[in-house]
């Protein structure tokens, strides 16, 4: 049966290293899909810059400035075309995983509702939930050498795309371990069943 490897962190976690890291060091093949695939395949006139509500920028992914803690940061917003773009991709990874493909997803759980959606179109069988965390320090300096990322956005859903309430499979911490030995704690826990998805879905029963 094929697998799905659901790496789910905030941006500059190391979720994107860690998949091409897993896809070198898995012995099968593992497609790779990730948000920003998607995010860069919408059409620029609905990708926003503080876009105000009935704007198109707004319809699909809104870069915001805002305040958190005192500190500015840049929140992420989806609107009407950005949430159908979002359930598109996760059931263009359940398509894939039908299909017999291998797929790692790289992801950022803003809502528990995308949670929630995952849990109803994948396998929970076949179905590994990584949490991929890293110190807030490291992330800002990711964050700062990376081109064409507006400072604070990680910070803004640091913590927020792990308050799903919903137990990993596995946690990895990105801040100091080279991703050979993170994706090695990964390959690891895909040697035992996994659990997340199945204890989110009580009415499964056991085979």
């Amino acid at each position: 049966m094929s697998k799905v490897i659901l790496l789910n962190g905030c941006s500059s976690a190391g979720k994107t290293t860690l998949a091409i890291a897993l896809q070198n060091q898995l012995q099968e093949p593992f497609q790779h899909i990730a948000l920003d695939q998607f995010r860069d395949g919408m059409p620029s006139r609905v990708r926003g810059l503080n876009s105000p509500p009935g704007d198109p920028g707004a319809s699909g992914l809104n870069v915001v400035p805002a305040v958190l803690d005192g500190q500015p940061v840049t929140h992420i917003q989806f609107g009407e075309y950005g949430e159908r773009v979002l359930s598109g991709m996760r059931r263009a990874v359940a398509h894939f995983s039908d299909l017999g493909c291998n797929v790692i997803v790289d992801d950022l759980l803003f809502k528990r509702d995308y949670l929630e959606d995952y849990i109803a179109v994948l396998n929970p069988d076949t179905t590994w939930f990584v949490g991929v965390k890293c110190r807030l320090s490291v992330v800002l300096e990711r964050e700062r050498k990376r081109p064409g990322r507006f400072p604070g956005t990680a910070t803004s859903h640091f913590e927020q795309v792990h308050e799903h309430g919903i137990p990993y499979d596995l946690e990895v911490d990105t801040s100091s371990a080279g991703v050979e030995a993170v994706a090695e704690q990964v390959i690891s826990r895909l040697a035992h069943p996994p659990l997340a998805f199945r204890a989110s879905r009580p009415h499964i029963s056991d085979p």
